[in-house]
């Protein structure tokens, strides 16, 4: 059973003897860090070293952040400024020192690929304020300078990038997409970014006027036809977050890897339901996720001493950049 077009999630901190076995004989094209995946420096660096240690090919070992943008609890350690406070501050070059230090900070903890910037324009509709965090803004230029910045420091200190949420995230279920006004307004930074980004995320959610009844990732309309035949997107890789045996749709409409990210007892049923899927169809996904991993980075070599400096760094770099809506004292 060939499992080269999942990734896949780990329950813990510490990887088990159930999960290590399973991927052994999945061999998924990668595995994707949350915040429960995170206790320590030391120990996010063992869990990925084994992950990799598991891979006959070299794995993409992708982190999500959260919705506000946060890739850790503060317990684990300073947290980088969200999005929305970068580009409230308004100064790219400060937006590019957070991409830097994000970077150095990923590749210390063996991390290879980052899932954003979120290219969703914030068009607000209700969205709690935590969500809103996770956002460049409402206006696509301000999104295209902040979030085109941040990714290119990211990607040059080695870690690639992984924007979403395609075609229009920031909108909500069922809201009237007409394309003219997605190619004016939502679209804009895909178009802008596209030669820098290195993966696309797709949104799981359903935009009648582009597909009735059919979420994003699933609909061929939407991955195949707009975001790779007429926005010009087919070297890209295009990831789908999964759900299991259903990720077969994802992959058929033009997606290159599903992401299960916790239910990771349904991938075997997943890659054999993917497995049945017409050849011509997975070697073009495979070709993909193969020119992905030839541009993936190794880790920094690891050092308790570098870590906390690097740490230290952002904590003194995030304190410089204020918080949206809390007024400074003093």
């Amino acid at each position: 059973m060939n499992g080269t077009l999942l990734m896949l999630g780990v329950a813990g901190p510490e990887l088990t003897a159930g999960e290590a076995a399973m991927f052994t004989g999945l061999q998924p094209a990668g595995f994707i860090l949350l915040s429960h995946n995170f206790v320590s420096g030391g120990q996010v660096r063992r869990l990925t070293d084994a992950l990799r240690g598991l891979s006959r090919s070299h794995p993409l070992m992708a982190v999500e952040p959260g919705g506000g943008g946060e890739l850790w609890s503060a317990d684990f350690g300073p947290v980088p400024p969200s999005p929305a406070a970068l580009a409230a501050h308004g100064d790219a070059n400060v937006t590019g020192t957070a991409g830097v230090l994000t970077a150095e900070l990923l590749r210390m903890l063996g991390i290879n690929l980052y899932l954003g910037p979120v290219l969703d324009l914030d068009h607000g509709g209700g969205a709690p304020g935590g969500l809103r965090e996770g956002r460049w803004g409402r206006d696509p230029q301000r999104v295209i300078d902040h979030a085109g910045q941040w990714n290119r420091w990211l990607r040059k200190r080695g870690v690639a990038s992984c924007a979403g949420h395609f075609p229009a995230g920031g909108r909500g279920a069922g809201s009237p997409l007409v394309i003219e006004e997605l190619l004016r307004e939502d679209l804009l930074p895909y178009t802008a970014l596209g030669p820098e980004l290195d993966a696309i995320m797709v949104s799981h959610t359903e935009f009648s006027n582009l597909d009735s009844g059919v979420p994003a990732a699933f609909s061929e309309r939407v991955v195949r036809r707009l975001l790779r035949d007429q926005l010009g997107f087919d070297h890209h890789l295009v990831l789908a977050a999964g759900s299991g045996v259903e990720d077969r749709l994802a992959i058929a409409a033009g997606c290159d890897l599903a992401i299960i990210n916790r239910q990771t007892q349904g991938a075997r049923a997943a890659a054999k339901a993917i497995g049945a899927l017409p050849v011509p169809v997975l070697a073009e996904a495979w070709e993909r996720v193969e020119r992905m991993r030839d541009k993936l980075q190794w880790p920094h070599p690891w050092s308790i001493t570098k870590w906390e400096q690097t740490l230290a760094g952002l904590s003194d770099f995030a304190a410089t950049v204020p918080v949206p809506g809390v007024a400074e004292t003093g």
